[in-house]
Parts: C-alpha cells; structure tokens; sequence
C-alpha cells in the first residue's frame, strides 16, 4: 500500500467523493466529476466544483496532453430491459502526455478507485472515447 503514503485526500475531498457517490445512484442524467492530481502536493481533488451531466461537455473539459480521473454515473437500460446505473472510474490517459505524469496517474489509480467506492475501472485515451462510452460501459453487466 505504498500509494497511500503517496497520495492524499483532503477530508473536503473525501466527503465530496462520498456524496457523488451517494447523490448519483438515483440521478436519471449521467453525472461526471473531474479529479487531478496535485503536483506539488501529492493530494487527489476535484479538478472543478463543475459536475458534468453532457458527455460533450465532459470531453472538452478534458486536458489534451495530461491524465485525469473521472467518476462517472451513467444510467442506461441493459438489452434485458432492467435499468442499471454504473458507477466506474475513467482512468483519462491520453498517450501524448509526459512520461512522470502518466506514472504519478498509474501510481494513484487504484487508491482512487477503493477511495471512491467504485468497482470498475475503465481506461480511456482520448476524449472523443466518451461518445462510445455507453456500449463500454454495459459490456458485463447483465
């Protein structure tokens, strides 16, 4: 567990997570936040106060040469006709970004995923990735 004593999370951080978590399981839009880490100081935040319900919008949010999480609750019907709303962490890595960055990204993966309570773990390179995400997103679910 030597990512924990890497990287952190403000209680601010932590809470926010929680809600999000909690505050999207019924939502019937998606919703998607942004999380970066800081540099300077290791701490895993929200890149914005900014929740994002259009994956268009999200995608422009999305810097293009520098990783970045993102939670994402995205409601959607499965074949069968039942309503499922997957909670995933995009893993934003796009493949121009720089070589220390990509590390510190892959480095705070999975302790982001067990902070936020998110099961799964999809990895994405560009944003344009976003417009597809739906069919990603319910492979395995039934």
């Amino acid at each position: 567990m030597s990512e924990s004593r890497l990287y952190t999370f403000s209680p601010e951080t932590r809470d926010k997570l929680r809600k999000f978590r909690l505050g999207t399981s019924r939502a019937k839009d998606a919703q998607a936040a942004i999380y970066m880490i800081d540099a300077k100081t290791q701490e895993i935040r929200p890149a914005s106060d900014e929740t994002y319900s259009d994956m268009l919008d999200l995608a422009d949010e999305l810097p293009d040469s520098s990783p970045r999480f993102v939670l994402l609750s995205y409601p959607l019907t499965l074949p069968s006709g039942r309503m499922s709303v997957p909670y995933v962490l995009l893993y934003y890595l796009p493949e121009n970004c720089n070589p220390s960055l990509r590390m510190m990204y892959a480095g705070a993966v999975e302790l982001m995923r067990i902070t936020a309570e998110v099961n799964r773990v999809i990895e994405i390179q560009s944003a344009e990735e976003l417009e597809g995400i739906e069919k990603r997103l319910g492979v395995g679910e039934e």
